[in-house]
């Protein structure tokens, strides 16, 4: 236990695991640099670890403290609009009398709390408190930078901005951003909640003393630099694995990662037998829900492509007349020689896998900084939130991979699909592509390291938080 002359810092998170990851990343970075790390989370995420086989911790500069969201342990916590209002007037009182009992009754010196976007009421609850606050985005910079944009409505965000989808947007650092590329979150029909999550976000950076980026500086230099005369993010990533970064591999007993689904590890031992840059790994995340005729096109794009494949897909839902996430009849017999499918594995192990020619995903951020840690190129098949943003940066910026094309339906044909992977793995700008996913792979390794970008960024905010040099 830290003495009442340590300096803390409190780290909220939800118990969602794209939010919950990058969070307990960030925490081992800072305990492993001397800082003594409360991770507060809500009472939800308690039986989340607790069920967890991925998630042990015997640090002593980590502590676990809890506090109630205000909601009972049956409510459907996907309900956005809902639980974001009880969150924000039940779950403020709750962390700030936690926050209190660690001050007065534990006699613990908090230094800084640190939130992310999907609560921005911390930064009121710390100010409250007199505790100065940080901002860890856990989008894109570009992603942040456009949304503080259209919030402000700073140009290129006028009135109509929406109304032509192939409208080019002079945001810097993103050349020839098309309305189609944008954050879905700001376009019509974006329920009430989440634009109201986003104006709410950008005011919590401006009371913010940092905003931290879950990034690194070579991969959006540009973006990052457009923002210094508007607000200053410091990219402090990419928050991934260290093993993935080439690092040594992480005690098992201070592990600080969690899977809330249990991966299948038969299927690494499947990925020893293929080829060298043979297999498409195709994932989704499991937020994302595909529609009956996505599955129909992803399973015909993988069969026609005649090469190994690892698909990581969500079992059909219970009850569900859809039947969401059933594989077209007979699929499985006829690829059986050269596919697997598995319902969630330990991507950050498969990404690294030396037999994965490249990666086929939703863009989500999470899965982005993955594969460009581990080189591997990608086909982007993007559906909301920040993920036509991701694509676009991946494809056009990054330059790592290919955005697949879809309909007036928003849904892309099976043909297109395997046109994509074609262009990936064997195209023309093939060989260009993974030279360049191999080079961010180790821009991204030396970024992290003694002196590198991101590790001279987390150096001040520590020295800035504490009044200490190291």
């Amino acid at each position: 236990m830290a003495t009442d002359k340590e300096e803390i810092c409190v780290l909220l998170v939800v118990a969602l695991q794209a939010h919950m990851n990058p969070m307990l990343k960030f925490a081992r970075c800072l305990a492993s640099k001397g800082v003594f790390v409360t991770l507060a989370m809500t009472e939800t995420a308690r039986d989340t670890l607790l069920n967890s086989n991925t998630f042990t911790t015997q640090n002593p500069k980590i502590n676990l403290e809890f506090f109630s969201d205000g909601l009972t342990a049956e409510f459907n916590r996907e309900k956005g609009g809902e639980a974001l209002t009880t969150l924000q007037i039940s779950g403020s009182k709750n962390l700030s009398n936690l926050i209190k009992n660690l001050t007065f009754v534990k006699k613990l010196t908090i230094s800084c709390i640190i939130f992310n976007p999907f609560v921005p009421w911390v930064a009121d609850v710390a100010a409250e408190l007199g505790i100065p606050c940080a901002l860890l985005w856990n989008q894109s910079c570009a992603t942040f930078s456009i949304l503080y944009r259209y919030s402000k409505k700073i140009n290129p965000f006028d009135p109509n901005f929406e109304m032509n989808p192939s409208e080019i947007l002079g945001c810097p650092g993103i050349p020839n951003l098309e309305v189609k590329d944008l954050p879905s979150t700001i376009l019509p029909p974006t329920p009430f909640h989440f634009k109201k999550l986003i104006s709410d976000s950008v005011q919590s950076s401006e009371k913010a003393s940092w905003v931290l980026g879950n990034s690194f500086y070579e991969l959006e230099k540009d973006i990052i630099d457009s923002m210094d005369s508007l607000i200053p993010i410091r990219p402090i990533g990419p928050l991934v694995s260290s093993f993935i970064l080439g690092r040594a591999e992480e005690d098992d007993n201070n592990t600080l990662h969690i899977d809330m689904w249990e991966a299948e590890e038969s299927c690494i031992e499947w990925l020893n037998t293929q080829p060298i840059s043979s297999v498409i790994y195709a994932s989704f995340g499991r937020v994302t829900v595909l529609s009956q005729i996505q599955i129909d096109n992803i399973a015909m794009a993988l069969k026609t492509s005649k090469r190994p494949f690892l698909w990581v897909l969500k079992a059909p839902t219970e009850g569900s007349k859809m039947k969401l996430g059933e594989l077209p009849s007979g699929f499985l017999e006829e690829t059986r020689e050269r596919g697997m499918v598995v319902n969630w594995c330990s991507q950050e192990k498969v990404l690294l896998h030396k037999a994965v020619a490249c990666f086929m995903t939703h863009g989500g951020w999470s899965s982005t900084l993955e594969t460009v840690a581990s080189g591997v190129p990608v086909v982007v098949y993007p559906e909301w939130t920040d993920q036509p943003t991701n694509a676009k940066l991946l494809a056009d910026v990054f330059r790592v991979g290919v955005r697949i094309r879809v309909g007036e339906d928003g849904i892309a044909g099976s043909e297109e699909m395997g046109r994509c992977i074609e262009e990936v793995v064997d195209g023309p700008r093939a060989k260009e592509m993974k030279k360049r996913a191999l080079e961010l792979k180790e821009a991204a390794k030396k970024a992290v390291e003694d002196g590198g970008s991101s590790d001279l960024n987390i150096n001040q905010f520590i020295r800035e938080i504490s009044g200490k040099s190291f």
